[in-house]
C-alpha cells in the first residue's frame, strides 16, 4: 500500500482574491456558523450531515512542511498568500491545537512577500509575538461587521463579541503589528460606530452582500438574507446605500486612504518582481 500524499498547505488562488497567488485554510469547517457565509452553499459544507457551524475539523499535516512550499512558490516569482478564505483561523478549536501559530512560525522562517491574516477572533492576539516577525509582510484583518449585539446574536451568535475584537486590534497595532478592520459585509450598526473604529485602526475595508459576495449578491440572496433582515425589521439595511453611508463617514474622520472598499481593501500592496 502506497503512503499518503503529504498535505499542500498552499492553494492557487482565484476569483476574488485578485493579486494573491495562494490560500491557506489550516482547518475545515467552521464554528463560528456565521449565517450568511458564502461556504454554507460548497461542497464541503453541503455534504456534510451537521449543519454549518457545528463542526470544524484541523487538516492532518505538519506546519513545517509550509516552509517547503513556500521556498518552492518563491523560485517562481512572489508570493501572497490569504490566510485564510474558508475558514477562521482563529476558531475555538485553535487555542488547543495551535495549528495556526505553527504555520505562521513556518512562515515567519521562511517569509511570503505578504500574507493577509483575516479572522474574527481575538485569540489572534496570543501570536503577535509570531506576527512582529513578519513586520512589513503582514496584515492582520478582523472583521468587525456591526457594534450593535443584538444584531451580532442574530446573525452570528457564536462570534466573538464586538469589543474583544476591537481590542484585539488596538493591542495588535500598539505591539507593531499592522491591522485593519474588515467592516464584511456591512451589517445593522448604531451611529456611533465609524467613530469607533476610526478610533481603533489604521485602516478600514467596508463591504456587502452586493460587492463582496462574489456574484452579485446572487449568493446572499440564495443564503436567505434579504428575508432574514425582513424578519428582523432591517430591511432598509439590505442594500447598496447603507455602505456609501459608512464609507463616507469613515472618510470624514481617517486620513485620505484609510478607508477602501470591497475588494481593493482585503489586496495585497504591490509586489517587486
Amino acid at each position: 500500500m502506497s503512503a499518503a500524499r503529504p498535505i499542500r498547505w498552499l492553494t492557487p488562488a482565484t476569483g476574488y482574491l485578485s493579486g494573491y497567488t495562494h490560500t491557506l485554510n489550516p482547518y475545515v469547517g467552521c464554528s463560528y456558523g456565521c449565517s450568511y457565509c458564502y461556504v454554507r452553499r460548497l461542497p464541503v459544507a453541503m455534504f456534510r450531515s451537521e449543519p454549518w457551524g457545528e463542526w470544524a475539523e484541523a487538516k492532518k499535516g505538519d506546519p513545517a512542511t509550509l516552509k517547503r512550499e513556500l521556498a518552492r512558490a518563491k523560485t517562481k516569482g512572489p508570493v501572497a498568500v490569504f490566510f485564510s478564505s474558508a475558514t477562521d483561523p482563529y476558531q475555538p478549536l485553535e487555542a488547543k491545537l495551535q495549528l495556526t501559530r505553527g504555520l505562521l512560525e513556518a512562515m515567519a522562517e521562511e517569509p511570503p512577500d505578504f500574507v493577509l491574516l483575516q479572522t474574527r477572533g481575538p485569540l489572534v492576539l496570543r501570536d503577535a509575538d509570531v506576527l512582529r516577525r513578519l513586520a512589513g509582510r503582514v496584515r492582520v484583518s478582523v472583521t468587525v461587521e456591526t457594534d450593535r449585539d443584538d444584531v451580532r446574536r442574530a446573525l452570528t451568535p457564536s462570534a466573538p463579541p464586538f469589543a474583544a475584537r476591537l481590542r484585539a486590534l488596538r493591542e495588535l497595532a500598539a505591539a507593531g503589528v499592522a491591522t485593519q478592520a474588515a467592516v464584511s459585509p456591512l451589517l445593522p450598526h448604531t451611529p456611533a460606530f465609524a467613530a469607533q473604529l476610526a478610533a481603533a485602526v489604521p485602516r478600514v475595508v467596508v463591504d456587502d452582500y452586493f460587492r463582496g459576495d462574489g456574484s452579485g449578491g446572487r449568493r446572499s440572496e440564495r443564503l436567505g438574507m434579504r428575508g432574514l433582515y425582513a424578519r428582523n425589521g432591517w430591511s432598509e439595511w439590505y442594500g447598496p446605500e447603507p455602505l456609501a453611508a459608512l464609507a463616507a463617514e469613515l472618510g470624514r474622520l481617517m486620513p485620505p486612504g484609510a478607508v477602501t472598499v470591497s475588494a481593493e481593501g482585503f489586496a495585497p500592496p504591490p509586489l517587486a518582481p
